[in-house]
């Protein structure tokens, strides 16, 4: 088989969506005669952990190396799963952070794994490095490994890196910094895979040098084989159950849909009194306050952080799935990987989201239900007509063809077809 050293941060047992995305890549590459090792992080401080997710590397016989330095979370490892603090102080640390560390707080981990690589490619011959961003750091890294090696590079831009939606530049220097380290990092890829349009067309349009044929999209996806052999969940009432599966930070939060749902109570209770609104992950204590100041204990549903396994009951077994994304800038370039995974369920899907890349996948999709993020109006619109279609057995159903578009093991496929160009082309 051919070898691939990638290079990857967030993997299990790291829990939430974007471990997912590598992990299942990794787990499908040995199906296109490419063995995956991937160095990632050691034992981590982290909001979430999943025994079920790293027990499907294990499972998968993928090569794992772990290394810890003096990031944040390798620090924080001794308490192990840590609470979200609230979101104003989240916020201030994560201003200091930037403030810093560039590119981010991980660069103290990623030289390690640095080291680490150096290592490996010293004693064992591989054919490609592959990296997934963020972090970014580890993207500096592997691009000097290149370089030194020379091998080729293939870079995941899951997110942007500069202009990121979440992105704050304290200084000038900063933001100058940061762009800087990019360019230099994008001169030593081969290839760019981008999770959507939006990315590519950013990058292209900040970075001169790149050329349309640098880039492939390969969106995020759903795993099959995680919705075989599903127990569904048996609920005892009759009602329009609708889930929401993540964490809520930054402008992704419940409170729009919540104060909609709340107004909608008051005009049509008929509506509100048979919706149950179900959350799945850290659901935090600024959004119960507004279950409590619009007293929807009787319609919200917390369950907390579940592993993967569990989460799949929950989407298998309710009646529609949201996913939101607020405004802001560059919020077009984001592709919630919730989203995807919602697309394997085959059930209609709430996405109050702003125009871009999300929007454009619930759009394809088809039995999707669409309202920008704040509108409450739109919002509470949207609320009846579920309603109505819900019970009158009408509601939509998705085009099984889009649906296999995002199929895991085919998006494996792809970039395991990119893998074997370089391998072709250096041969």
């Amino acid at each position: 088989m051919f070898k691939v050293l990638v290079i990857a941060y967030y993997f299990p047992p790291m829990g939430l969506s974007g471990v997912q995305r590598v992990l299942k890549f990794t787990k499908y590459m040995s199906e296109y005669n490419w063995q995956p090792t991937v160095i990632t992080s050691g034992k981590t401080g982290y909001y979430a952990h999943d025994k079920s997710l790293l027990e499907e590397a294990e499972n998968a016989n993928i090569k794992i190396v772990r290394t810890e330095a003096f990031d944040p979370s390798s620090i924080l490892a001794k308490y192990g799963t840590i609470s979200m603090p609230r979101e104003f102080v989240r916020k201030i640390l994560s201003k200091i952070s930037k403030f810093v560390f560039i590119p981010d707080n991980k660069k103290s981990w990623a030289n390690k794994a640095y080291l680490e690589a150096k290592k490996l490619l010293t004693k064992e011959k591989y054919d490609v490095i592959f990296v997934s961003v963020p972090p970014f750091s580890q993207f500096e890294i592997a691009a000097k490994l290149k370089n030194e090696f020379d091998l080729p590079l293939i870079v995941d831009y899951r997110d942007l890196w500069f202009g990121n939606h979440f992105g704050y530049y304290p200084t000038p220097y900063h933001k100058y910094k940061h762009k800087k380290l990019e360019y230099a990092a994008l001169k030593a890829a081969d290839k760019i895979v981008a999770v959507n349009r939006k990315i590519k067309e950013k990058l292209l349009i900040t970075y001169q040098f790149l050329h349309f044929e640098d880039f492939e999209i390969i969106p995020h996806g759903f795993d099959p084989e995680d919705f075989e052999n599903v127990e569904p969940i048996t609920f005892k009432t009759k009602k329009l159950r609708i889930l929401y599966s993540g964490i809520f930070y930054e402008n992704i939060t419940p409170k729009y849909l919540l104060t909609a749902f709340n107004e909608l109570s008051k005009e049509r209770p008929d509506v509100t009194e048979n919706i149950e609104l179900h959350f799945v992950g850290h659901f935090r204590k600024e959004n119960r306050k507004l279950v409590k100041k619009f007293n929807l204990f009787e319609n919200v549903v917390e369950h907390g952080y579940l592993n993967h396994n569990d989460v799949l009951r929950y989407l298998v077994s309710v009646d529609l799935l949201w996913v939101m994304l607020g405004n802001g800038t560059n919020m077009d370039t984001v592709s919630a990987g919730k989203l995807y995974e919602y697309f394997g369920t085959r059930k209609p899907v709430i996405a109050t989201v702003p125009d871009g890349a999300s929007k454009i996948s619930a759009e394809k999709y088809g039995a999707s239900f669409i309202t920008s993020p704040d509108n409450i109006d739109e919002i509470k619109e949207m609320f009846i007509k579920v309603f109505e279609q819900y019970h009158s057995n009408k509601l939509p159903k998705p085009s099984e063809e889009v649906v296999l578009d995002f199929d895991r093991n085919h998006l494996t496929k792809k970039l395991t077809n990119i893998f074997q160009f370089y391998l072709k082309e250096d041969e």
